[in-house]
């Protein structure tokens, strides 16, 4: 009953600061026309959401935050070398998409950050989490638990984590593109990963990480209520970037790196439609989606955003499910 109470309490704490500071923090991206530039191939059902406010991911990131300084300061939560590097990455992303969605939407920069240096900052990143990673006496193992495997990878577990983090938080990135789609997938996925957490049975020492999962699913459930369609915010690469960054340092952390691919099998769907359709359209000069990721092929056979948003939650819930099974019983 203890351990479901602070579930409980770490979602109700996420959901009501979210909501409140969310609701100042719309105002705020209003009047400083922080606002998204649609695309024209996305169509008239898009050509609405021009001018709809971006960057909205603060809303999640700084409650998130908050509670969990909070939480550490009034000894709540013990501070771990895993939770800090956790928290680390969390921050690390969501200023690199905070900087990335300024120079977009503030300075008219539609190309944002070179990719040369977003690239160098996710080694970075990746660098001083390996390092925190070892120090605290970790070792660079893919452990596969239920089949007995264990593949000691030495000095290319760190690509691996960079492979992990910057394949994750572009993969959130992808599949932001409707009301409600992104943060409710990552809502759900930081549910499950955080019932992993806590119950994995060769997992010991990770309440702090759940207790973050927890909180961070009531700040994007607070999200959700001015991210739903029709939305009045929208998350950007500040909030896209940081989640997918968390949810990758997560699975890293509790090492549950292959049950990662079941948590976020959306997530991956969505990133592999994208590169199968631009290696059909330049080896094939052929289309296998009407557009690409998989929700925008959805648009255009004619579903509603809404009956999109609600199919690719019931598939993140099925298979954050038998992740849950997987990670906890198996």
């Amino acid at each position: 009953m203890l351990v479901l109470a602070k579930v409980v309490m770490a979602i109700m704490i996420g959901f009501v600061f979210s909501v409140f500071f969310g609701y100042f923090v719309v105002k705020w991206l209003k009047k400083e026309k922080l606002g998204q530039n649609v695309s024209k191939t996305l169509g008239k059902r898009h050509e609405e959401k021009q001018g709809t406010p971006t960057m909205g991911g603060i809303m999640f990131i700084i409650p998130t935050l908050i509670i969990m300084l909070g939480l550490i300061l009034t000894d709540k939560v013990d501070v771990t070398a895993n939770l800090f590097v956790v928290l680390f990455v969390f921050s690390a992303y969501a200023l690199l998409g905070y900087v990335d969605d300024y120079l977009v939407v503030k300075k008219h920069n539609n190309k944002g950050l070179p990719i040369i240096v977003k690239l160098f900052a996710q080694l970075v990143i990746a660098l001083v989490f390996f390092y925190i990673y070892l120090s605290s006496g970790n070792e660079p193992v893919l452990d596969i638990n239920t089949l007995g495997i264990k593949i000691n990878l030495g000095w290319l577990y760190g690509l691996f984590l960079l492979f992990v983090l910057v394949g994750s938080s572009n993969a959130v990135n992808i599949t932001d593109g409707l009301d409600g789609l992104a943060g409710g997938l990552s809502a759900i996925a930081f549910f499950a990963f955080g019932i992993i957490s806590w119950g994995s049975p060769w997992t010991v020492g990770n309440e702090d990480i759940a207790i973050f999962c927890f909180v961070l699913v009531g700040s994007l459930v607070g999200f959700l209520v001015y991210n739903s369609h029709p939305a009045k915010v929208f998350m950007g690469d500040t909030g896209s970037l940081a989640l997918g960054a968390a949810l990758g340092s997560v699975a890293i952390i509790s090492n549950h790196e292959i049950t990662l691919i079941v948590v976020a099998g959306v997530f991956i769907i969505e990133t592999l439609s994208v590169i199968i359709q631009l290696i059909a359209i330049k080896k094939f000069h052929t289309k296998v989606f009407r557009m690409a990721p998989l929700h925008h092929h959805f648009e255009k056979l004619g579903w509603t955003e809404v009956d999109i948003v609600r199919l690719f939650w019931s598939v993140g819930l099925i298979l954050s499910m038998a992740a849950i099974g997987f990670g906890v019983w198996l």
